[in-house]
């Protein structure tokens, strides 16, 4: 039996001994490359925590003492040595394990967290909650992969450092987050050096001090330049917290022992551990690459186990298609947040590097600065994906809406995203950006659609503008964006002209159900109007007129939350203009969604035509009681 097959729990893992538990690490990645090349997943930043894991789960007395993960990239070695290793080949797929941290999933799991930079907020929460409740366990927050890019780190540090609770920080220091780190604190953490005189001299002028109130005051200026001298944690000390390191994140001895000392002491301490992400992967250096394996996937030769289709994916479509736009003009500026290879602007940061700009993970900071640009006439394209855009929320009200500046927002992963789960659903973006003001909402039906919404988005003069698109394959070859016409402002297309009184108002991805749907219906007798609603906001006044004249329900169709949706926006203004007319609103259930596969989360929502023709079947049924 392998050490990892012995492990169950945290507690076996303490019985083990040194050497044991550096077989155990190799295990470990062993175990975890072979399942994510299974199942898909995110394998890089996990990699790299293994020895970091399993020295936190060995010096903390766990579950009681509290491990709070940022984002959940770094969680699968914490998964491992928490009961979970029998079920890992469940990971990312229909009831099974999550791929990132669930509360409802383990008592292990003290935080969940799918998205950059909570856990150091979440740490001081749980701290604080402690301390009132009088209880006397330790927390520790993990942050890593790029999250100390985001605003909220900086936040949650200066609060635990001001606090002065009893909180330990771990700077897990890769250097990546997807995609390499930028920013100062980026090239601050690579500048450290580790400096085990400070601490020393830190103790002896502590114990100096104590014994000798009157040099109180000489003595800390004298120790805070001794200080600045000889470490780079300053910045740290600065917001209050006792810095250790940089250790070597690969080194168990090292960190189990660092961790000991860290334990037992008490406030605000930051441990600053360097990793590699990716380490032990077989199938190259190449970490933004590998930050997330696809299922069916050969670590060992980097290739696709299983055909891929022929046809590339929207984001690739939609990353060419802008850098070709940019050969077009010189006003255009791509902007991204920490997300080059996930959004398809990598080719962009290659070909226009002067107007490429990642920003690290800080969505807001990247609307914020998207709206400055915006005031010097250029005309900022930002690439995120529909779930981050929300922490950015304000920012996109507050500095581009309400000065109706010209920025184009592009919401990669709109819609139900299969096994990364309910962290990363896009469902809101139409919901919340309908209720924008000067805001232009849009949705593509294909690949050709969605570049002519491009080009329209960077053409309008009238505000903010924004298009969605799924993570799927384009269902159409895509011709050369500069053949590519703007899509005319404010219009729908109907694609089937029904002589029975039920129309589909279908939503970017929901056009090729539909037209499917209206087939099957058709060969039952049941003819049915489809219409391409590609512009949500402003809607085509004159299309919809004409819908109205004929039809007595409308169904609206839309990959997106049935709550506040598209549905619900145009109810309003068909009760205004044909209060005698039904508007039925269908998308995305009002609860959770869970991971699965995309196709199979379509059809448990009645998003595939199969569920839309069912809709209309029912709609029709009610018409015939009715009528």
């Amino acid at each position: 039996m392998s050490i990892l097959d012995r492990v169950d729990s945290p507690a076996d893992l303490r019985r083990l001994t040194r050497d044991e538990l550096r077989t155990l690490a190799a295990e470990m990645r062993a175990r975890l490359i072979d399942v994510c090349s299974r199942t898909g997943g995110h394998i890089g930043a996990g990699l790299g925590v293994v020895e970091l894991s399993i020295a936190l789960h060995y010096v903390f007395e766990t579950p009681r003492d509290q491990l709070v993960w940022d984002v959940g990239h770094q969680g699968y070695p914490h998964k491992l040595l928490t009961g979970r290793n029998a079920r890992m080949e469940t990971l990312r797929q229909e009831g099974g394990l999550s791929g990132f941290l669930k509360r409802s999933e383990s008592p292990y799991d003290t935080f969940g967290a799918g998205h950059a930079a909570t856990s150091i907020s979440a740490a001081l929460g749980i701290a604080a909650g402690r301390d009132i409740q009088g209880d006397d366990y330790k927390v520790v927050a993990i942050i890593g992969d790029g999250s100390l890019t985001s605003g909220l780190a900086y936040e949650a540090l200066n609060n635990a450092g001001h606090s002065d609770r009893d909180v330990v920080v771990i700077l897990n220091d890769n250097e990546m987050s997807i995609a390499p780190n930028v920013g100062a604190m980026s090239r601050y953490l690579t500048q450290v050096q580790r400096n085990p005189l400070y601490n020393r001299v830190r103790d002896k002028i502590g114990e100096f001090v104590e014994t000798h109130d009157a040099l109180n005051t000489l003595v800390r200026k004298w120790e805070e330049s001794v200080k600045s001298f000889l470490t780079p944690g300053v910045l740290f000390e600065e917001l209050g917290f006792r810095y250790f390191g940089p250790l070597d994140g690969h080194d168990l001895d090292v960190l189990i022992d660092t961790l000991e000392v860290v334990r037992d002491r008490g406030g605000p301490r930051l441990v600053h551990v360097v990793t590699q992400k990716g380490r032990g992967f077989p199938a190259g250096e190449h970490v933004e690459k590998w930050h997330a394996l696809p299922p069916g996937h050969d670590p060992a030769t980097g290739k696709q186990r299983t055909a891929a289709s022929g046809n590339p994916n929207y984001t690739a479509v939609f990353g060419a298609g802008l850098s070709a736009l940019m050969d077009e003009r010189g006003d255009v500026v791509a902007i991204t947040a920490a997300m080059p290879s996930g959004t398809g602007t990598g080719g962009v940061a290659t070909a226009h590097p002067s107007r490429f700009f990642d920003v690290g993970i800080a969505e807001g900071h990247a609307v914020t600065f998207a709206a400055g640009m915006a005031t010097r006439g250029l005309r900022p394209v930002v690439a995120i994906y529909s779930t981050f855009l929300q922490r950015a929320y304000d920012n996109l009200i507050h500095d581009v809406a309400l000065q109706s500046l010209p920025v184009v927002f592009c919401m990669d992963r709109a819609g139900l995203v299969g096994e990364d789960g309910e962290t990363h659903m896009g469902l809101y973006d139409i919901a919340y950006m309908l209720a924008v003001p000067n805001m232009t909402v849009t949705a593509p039906k294909d690949g050709t659609e969605m570049l002519a919404l491009v080009r329209a988005g960077v053409e309008h003069e009238g505000g903010p503008f924004c298009l969605r698109y799924p993570r799927d394959v384009a269902p159409d070859l895509v011709p050369p964006m500069r053949d590519i016409a703007p899509t005319p402002h404010a219009t729908w297309e109907v694609l089937r002209t029904g002589h029975d009184d039920i129309a589909i108002l279908a939503v970017g991805t929901m056009v090729a159900p539909a037209l499917a749907a209206a087939a099957t219906l058709g060969e039952e007798g049941l003819d049915v109007t489809v219409v391409n609603c590609r512009y949500l906001k402003p809607h085509d006044d004159v299309t919809l007129a004409a819908i109205l004249g004929g039809h007595k329900s409308l169904l609206v169709v839309e990959e997106g939350t049935v709550v506040n949706g598209f549905g619900a926006y145009l109810a309003r203004i068909v009760e205004q203009q044909e209060p005698g007319v039904r508007v039925v609103a269908h998308g995305v259930p009002d609860r959770i969604i869970v991971s699965a596969s995309r196709r199979r989360q379509l059809s448990l929502c009645g998003l595939d035509s199969a569920g839309i023709a069912d809709r209309v079947r029912a709609l029709r049924e009610t018409e015939a009681i009715a009528g």
